[in-house]
């Protein structure tokens, strides 16, 4: 791995990455050989990029004047005759702050513009699918299929018919922990009913949470509340959050996230907004 390289392609953006040994702590995988994160010092942000000696990283694509940059992670396939484990991040700024989102596994991502269309939600690409016009122009935060602030992607969907009675107002959706981005109006439709508490964090299903209940009848006080898991959201309105420039949506607007949590590579990247 050449540092001074990486170090010198991140500069290209305008950025500062400060390249360490990996030091494992328990939100980190044990077996990963990289964690990339963004922090701040005295100087501003900058790329925090923790590697072990066996991690080979590289720069696929500099992109200066879009502030962005595709990197990729090699491991050695854990069995012979595989091929190697790939995991591919971008990384650049959007608005006001530097980021870093892992790439879903694909075959196709070897550069910024790719790596940006596979982090589009399904349902941004096939709206997309057969029109004609500038690609680059696809990649704005507003376009005539959606409007992105960060990580969440916004689609119009003058068809949608709410339940007055239902729309709550000042809303939250976030990613994990992160800050939220608070909503003007928002609708939940369908989902699946689940049960969650700290011990079952990602939830159990109906059936789930009395089987539980039945084997261990102390679970009852573990503080649970009933959720609703992938949920279809719709928004309209003002949506707010401290590092983006406020947007406003006339008219129902469907909620995808970006496809980063779909990526291993994700689970190597410490930051969250």
């Amino acid at each position: 791995m050449d540092t001074n390289l990486i170090k010198a392609k991140f500069e290209k953006l305008g950025a500062r990455a400060k390249i360490r040994p990996l030091v494992r702590n328990r939100r980190q995988s044990s077996t990963g050989q990289v964690v990339i994160d963004v922090q701040q010092d005295r100087q501003g942000e900058f790329f925090d990029i923790q590697a072990d000696n066996t991690a080979d990283v590289e720069v696929l694509d500099v992109q200066p004047r879009d502030r962005h940059l595709l990197l990729m992670v090699r491991q050695a396939a854990e069995r012979p005759h595989q091929p190697d484990i790939k995991n591919k991040f971008l990384c650049g700024h959007d608005e006001r702050h530097w980021f870093v989102a892992g790439v879903p596994e694909k075959a196709s991502v070897s550069s910024v513009v790719t790596a940006k269309e596979a982090l589009k939600p399904d349902a941004v690409r096939s709206r997309e699918r057969g029109k004609k016009g500038n690609r680059q122009k696809r990649l704005r935060r507003k376009t005539e299929v959606f409007i992105r602030q960060g990580e969440w992607f916004f689609i119009p969907v003058p068809e949608v018919r709410v339940n007055e009675k239902l729309i709550l107002t000042h809303e939250p959706i976030r990613r994990g922990s992160g800050k939220p981005h608070m909503c003007g109006e928002l609708y939940r439709d369908g989902g699946t009913t689940v049960y969650v508490c700290f011990q079952h964090p990602n939830g159990l299903t109906v059936g789930e949470y009395r089987k539980l209940l039945k084997e261990n009848p102390k679970a009852a006080k573990w503080g649970w509340r009933a959720m609703t898991r992938d949920p279809m959201v719709f928004v309209r309105g003002r949506i707010t959050h401290a590092d983006h420039a406020t947007i406003r949506l006339n008219g129902w607007h469907r909620v995808e996230m970006n496809t980063e949590n779909k990526s291993r590579a994700m689970a190597s990247v410490a930051f969250l907004d």
